[in-house]
């Protein structure tokens, strides 16, 4: 599988952990935004960047910890290694 592929099905397997949670969720991922996935609730809302092996660089991580969000909102990165189950979750 190439890496593309890869992410893509990495962003959807953080997409299914989420609605299992209570979220409805959008996939932004095509988007080249900051964010690959957008998860609300009733009480809350998450945004997640999904990484497959390694965390984000110094940069990229800058980005997402500098942007601003509502107070009720989380920030998330899923970072996926080969052959688990379930992702490693880093709160930002």
């Amino acid at each position: 599988m190439n890496a593309k592929g890869k992410g893509t099905r990495n962003e959807h397997r953080s997409k299914r952990i989420l609605e299992t949670a209570g979220y409805a969720v959008c996939r932004a991922a095509a988007s080249l935004g900051v964010w690959d996935l957008i998860g609300v609730s009733a009480t809350d809302f998450v945004l997640v960047q999904v990484k497959t092996r390694d965390w984000p660089g110094t940069v990229e991580m800058e980005t997402l910890q500098l942007f601003q969000a509502p107070s009720n909102c989380r920030k998330l990165v899923h970072r996926w290694r080969d052959r688990q189950r379930q992702p490693d979750v880093r709160t930002l």
